[in-house]
């Protein structure tokens, strides 16, 4: 009777990791699942589709001739992820989530002041009614008449799910539709 008490908090303890794993996992799941603003569902057909705060993009995949998804530093003090569609067509689209050397780098009072900075010119657009934050950022002529498409994203993650919806619909060529709200 004793070998069975002594055995038994070690028997509870073996027979409750199991059942707490899952547990944990499906909490890790479902925060997941929260963080990111990016839905997707069912699109046309033979298309890939984009509807995100900057514009909509839609193209068919049977045009698709390549995709990448690749990070980059840009002039020493940006850090761009970006995912790029190529087609047989003459326009490359370019999708990126931009931010700041140092914001990459951890927090710093220079952070906070950028952050404080970025914070005062979305409150200036508020007032003026555009939505600067939202849009590529281009440079004249570099860009603006190169044959490229280009929408800023705001959020790594949701970046991260509209090359895999891009990526699965090419794969499966089963038309996608990704909507960042």
């Amino acid at each position: 009777m004793k070998r069975f008490l002594v055995a038994l908090p070690a028997l509870v303890i073996a027979l409750s990791i199991p059942s707490i794993t899952p547990i944990s996992a499906q909490n890790a799941n479902n925060n997941e699942e929260e963080e990111t603003r990016a839905k997707e569902s069912e699109g046309p057909r033979r298309f890939w589709q984009a509807s995100i705060p900057g514009g909509h993009y839609m193209v068919a995949l049977d045009r698709i001739s390549n995709i990448s998804m690749h990070e980059y530093v840009l002039d020493g003090n940006l850090v761009v992820n970006e995912v790029t569609i190529d087609t047989v067509g003459r326009a490359i689209a370019r999708f990126y989530y931009i931010e700041p050397l140092s914001d990459s780098m951890g927090r710093s009072e220079i952070t906070r002041t950028v952050d404080k900075g970025r914070e005062l010119i979305e409150r200036a657009g508020q007032r003026v009614g555009t939505d600067a934050h939202n849009m590529a950022q281009k440079n004249y002529p570099t860009t603006t008449h190169a044959g490229m498409v280009e929408y800023r994203i705001l959020d790594l993650r949701d970046l991260d799910a509209l090359y895999d919806s891009l990526r699965k619909a090419w794969e499966s060529g089963k038309g996608r539709k990704l909507t960042i709200k």
